[in-house]
């Protein structure tokens, strides 16, 4: 995922603190070699990005076959319990080959959304059933495919998933996502290998599908590769209940008492928190990982993001179940979330929510070298147009702005990943009929 030697000119870029006009990017083995402002005019051999450059933008939590949920779960009323039903029955369709073709796609549709990286919480690992495939990860490996063909970078946050609830085993929907045991699941992760664009991470399902003193194998395993560890934690309050009822604590409480908490893991939703919770969080550098635009359809509440960057927790944004898939409305959605909670406005700066979808995505998922517009910094880069319908009229200086409060996935004019463009004047490079692939794939799971 790289390129020769080459020249970016940006008519606006975002440096981390404010809007630069004219900055040249030098790239080389995909990686920026240097950063020159002020260049009003593009050098000679220059490839030109008009409009705002970002660095890309990190969808730190993905689950990719949910995309084939889209429109299909909107019939009706219910809760995050009856919309999982629907989720289930489409995982139970799933086959390394249709999984390919609609994470190819799906992927496709994140670089035309400026998403340059994505963290895959990935728990599908065998066949219906539970019978492990010839290639125990047959599943995952179609995943890194899949990014591979897409042009995006994917950590693969393999997920333990073991039981259906406290001290239950797993159901039928279940077993084809269950390794029997952590030990297991752990054994089959070491054969998956990092490649140039594929880093191997590793996530708890939840505290209801890992048993507690199986916690502590899965936070191991990450801690013995230094990989990221993910985990979706009090997304719903019935789970804090049976966490409760079962260990006589919180979720949070269970993962301090058996060290999963720490700088390389991160908490996905973080929602139903109690104030101790926010503190361990917080305390243990523990990352947070909200996802608003699925927290919001799955009715699911508001997390109290504000609060925990204040203990010490780094936020990132995550598109989840695919709602819609465009970083720019999460962390839009963030803010606008807590100004609704709070009734008062402004929580976060552009620049701190630009922060989110970007660098501290990208750490979050173990690519401490992007997400930002520096030397040594990967070549990935994303550029919003300044002179659409909704971007139009302010002025250039307000770029960031602009971005987090006005444009969409719609805007994203250029996605460069490695110094390669992806996405060229909104048209994808490598998959160039993206809506037609995710038509074909969406239609072969509900055949």
């Amino acid at each position: 995922m790289t390129a020769t030697q080459r020249t970016y000119w940006l008519e606006h870029a975002w440096l981390g603190t404010g809007v630069e006009p004219g900055v040249t990017l030098d790239v080389a083995d995909g990686r920026i070699t240097a950063v020159r402002p002020r260049t009003p005019a593009p050098p000679p051999g220059a490839e030109i990005l008009r409009g705002l450059t970002l660095p890309g933008l990190a969808n730190a939590h993905s689950h990719a076959f949910h995309r084939a949920l889209r429109s299909a779960v909107q019939v009706g009323s219910g809760t995050f319990w009856t919309w999982r039903d629907t989720m289930y029955a489409t995982a139970g369709r799933l086959t390394p080959d249709t999984y390919h073709a609609l994470a190819r796609a799906v992927y496709a549709e994140m670089a035309l959304a400026g998403i340059t990286t994505v963290g895959e919480f990935h728990y599908v690992h065998h066949a219906p059933g539970g019978t492990p495939y010839a290639d125990p990860n047959a599943m995952g490996e179609a995943l890194l495919a899949a990014a591979a063909e897409a042009g995006i970078r994917i950590t693969l946050l393999d997920t333990a998933y073991l039981s259906s609830g406290f001290g239950r085993p797993p159901t039928t929907h279940q077993l084809r996502f269950s390794d029997g045991d952590a030990e297991t699941w752990a054994a089959r992760c070491a054969l998956l290998k990092e490649r140039d664009h594929a880093r191997i991470g590793a996530a708890i399902h939840s505290v209801r599908a890992v048993p507690a003193e199986q916690l502590a194998t899965v936070a191991r395993w990450a801690e013995e590769r230094r990989a990221p560890l993910h985990v979706h934690l009090s997304e719903q309050t019935a789970e804090n209940d049976a966490c409760q009822e079962a260990h006589g604590c919180t979720p949070t409480q269970l993962l301090a008492l058996h060290g999963v908490l720490g700088p390389r893991t991160t908490g996905v939703h973080n929602t139903h928190l109690t104030a101790e919770d926010i503190a361990l969080i917080g305390g243990s550098g523990t990352g947070t990982c909200m996802c608003p635009t699925t927290e919001r359809d799955l009715a699911d509440g508001i997390g109290p993001a504000a609060a925990l960057q204040n203990e010490g927790s780094p936020l990132s944004l995550g598109s989840d179940s695919h709602a819609v898939i465009d970083l720019l409305e999460e962390a839009r959605a963030m803010e606008l979330n807590e100004r609704l909670r709070t009734r008062t406005r402004g929580h976060w700066t552009a620049a701190a929510l630009l922060r989110a979808a970007t660098a501290d995505g990208h750490a979050a998922l173990g690519w401490d070298d992007a997400g930002t517009i520096e030397a040594g910094a990967l070549a990935d880069l994303t550029t919003i147009a300044l002179d659409s319908v909704r971007t139009a009229g302010p002025p250039p200086r307000l770029g960031a702005e602009t971005a987090v409060f006005a444009a969409t996935a719609a805007d994203v004019r250029h996605t460069v990943v490695g110094g390669r463009h992806v996405v060229r004047d909104g048209a994808h490079t490598l998959v160039p009929d993206a809506p037609g692939a995710l038509a074909r794939a969406v239609r072969a799971l509900h055949a």
